[in-house]
């Protein structure tokens, strides 16, 4: 049994808020570099080297890449031989991105009552805590401020069987071709194929956190990968909606075994500003 002390998760999470806010994953920036190589519309072109240009003002001045700095979404992977000590461990997620988005000066997005007075919390708390337990003695910590633009366009479907890949590959494309410039292209799409409707969505979200550029180790979920890819890049939404031949960087997508009456389709768009980050204690 290992002791991580509460005190330890809220300083990390204080830190991942900050990094991910102020600094474009690698993987990303490198995905916009090529995709302004591939890139055939000149205002597509300048669009991506403003979005560059951003990033590297953001990461050099600790500013944040977006004026919308996100819902806070935490995904937890939890050690079974963790024993965490000295306070409440959701208490301590909460108190790590109050004190993380106090201190980089991001902007508070999240409101409570939903439906009636929105009333902003100030502290963009509560977040997303997505929690797993898995084998062994760490805490696997992954932080992701979600904007509200690319999260707006998340669809659910619920398929027939019948559809197969064919509907699958529909179901994305209609998806990206509805939502237009409003995600902020060039997107990473996150797509989760099978399980229940729950299921189906947080692996999309969760699926946004592999590298960009490393496809499913499926041979054949790869392959729906690259076709989707392949569709979408053809609709001609381009940089920022203004036209242009790379509208995804990406198409990540992970399945799960399903009910024989059942296929569902989840879509979760992720903006240029991909920001994540992690950290294990």
């Amino acid at each position: 049994m290992r002791d991580i002390r509460i005190e330890d998760i809220i300083k990390a999470l204080t830190g991942l808020c900050q990094e991910a806010n102020f600094r474009l994953p690698g993987d990303v920036l490198e995905a916009l570099k090529d995709a302004r190589q591939k890139e055939e519309s000149p205002v597509a072109r300048e669009a991506l080297d403003r979005i560059i240009e951003n990033a590297g003002i953001a990461c050099a001045e600790n500013l944040p890449l977006c004026q919308d700095c996100g819902t806070a979404v935490v995904f937890l992977d939890i050690g079974q031989e963790v024993h965490i000590t000295g306070g409440d461990l959701d208490t301590a997620v909460s108190e790590g991105i109050k004190r993380g988005y106090a201190l980089g000066y991001l902007r508070k997005s999240v409101v409570s009552r939903p439906f009636s007075e929105r009333t902003n919390t100030r502290n963009n708390v509560p977040p997303v805590v997505h929690t797993r337990i898995v084998p062994g003695e760490r805490l696997k910590i992954a932080f992701m401020p979600k904007g509200g633009g690319a999260e707006n366009m998340s669809r659910l479907a619920m398929l027939k069987p019948g559809a197969g890949s064919r509907g699958v590959i529909e179901t994305v494309v209609n998806t990206v071709s509805e939502a237009g410039g409003s995600p902020c292209p060039p997107i990473i799409i996150g797509l989760g194929i099978g399980g229940t409707a729950e299921k189906a969505m947080l692996m999309a979200k969760e699926s946004l956190l592999r590298p960009v550029g490393q496809p499913n180790p499926d041979a054949e979920v790869a392959a729906l990968e690259t076709a989707v890819l392949e569709k979408v890049n053809r609709l001609g939404i381009g940089a920022l909606g203004l036209g242009g031949t790379i509208t995804a960087l990406a198409v990540n997508a992970e399945t799960a075994p399903t009910h024989m009456a059942s296929l569902p389709v989840a879509v979760n768009l992720q903006c240029h500003s991909a920001r994540h980050c992690g950290i294990v204690l």
